[in-house]
């Protein structure tokens, strides 16, 4: 499944690169708390679906996060520069169900769209 929103605010691919797994609870209330930071690219954390590792990587046009051992793969990026907003933010999130259950799949969209306000109230960038 694939999720989308669009934060209407211009933005650089190293404005979002600068966006740290450390940076991630206070960026996104769904990251209730980090458990523990590694690096720029590495943390455990308590979110609203369970304690998870968060990897980052730095992508063409922003930053990608994904948690490798959540059974539903979720992954999330950030991006600009590129359709359907190339003078915005896409936040675009998947996991690798076609189908789940339908309180999840919400979570999943509160999830996008917290990660939508804090960019458009400058928050992340």
């Amino acid at each position: 499944m694939e999720f989308f929103a669009i934060a209407r605010v211009p933005a650089s691919a190293e404005s979002l690169q600068r966006i740290t797994a450390g940076r991630l609870a206070d960026l996104c209330p769904s990251i209730e708390r980090l458990l523990a930071v590694h690096d720029d690219d590495r943390a455990r954390a308590w979110t609203v679906w369970g304690e998870f590792d968060i990897l980052r990587h730095r992508i063409n046009g922003g930053v990608r996060f994904m948690l490798p051992d959540c059974a539903n793969a979720l992954t999330w990026t950030l991006t600009t520069g590129y359709p359907p907003a190339p003078d915005a933010v896409v936040i675009h999130a998947t996991i690798n169900r076609a189908e789940q259950d339908p309180d999840f799949v919400e979570t999943i969209r509160e999830f996008v769209e917290e990660w939508r306000k804090a960019i458009e109230h400058g928050a992340a960038i």
